[in-house]
């Protein structure tokens, strides 16, 4: 039997910013985390989404303060 998908997935991702690379970190609804590190370009991480998370709801956290808010504006629109 072939069951339609009625929920959509969920990726959360936090981001610990800095000037010369990102500590990231990956989670979804039905797996566990994993920890790296990425250049700071908001476009990279991006990417790294579009591809291996294209059919996500993506979900992102970042610390206080401006420097996030670019990368968080990024994945909003």
């Amino acid at each position: 039997m072939n069951t339609p998908q009625t929920a959509t997935p969920k990726l959360f991702i936090g981001i610990d910013i800095h000037k010369r690379s990102w500590k990231i970190h990956r989670a979804t609804d039905l797996s566990g985390g994993k920890t790296f590190s990425v250049p700071p370009l908001p476009k990279q991480l991006q990417g790294y989404v579009d591809k291996y998370y294209s059919d996500y709801e993506v979900t992102t956290a970042y610390e206080a303060g401006c420097c996030g808010y670019v990368t968080h504006r990024c994945f909003k629109s």
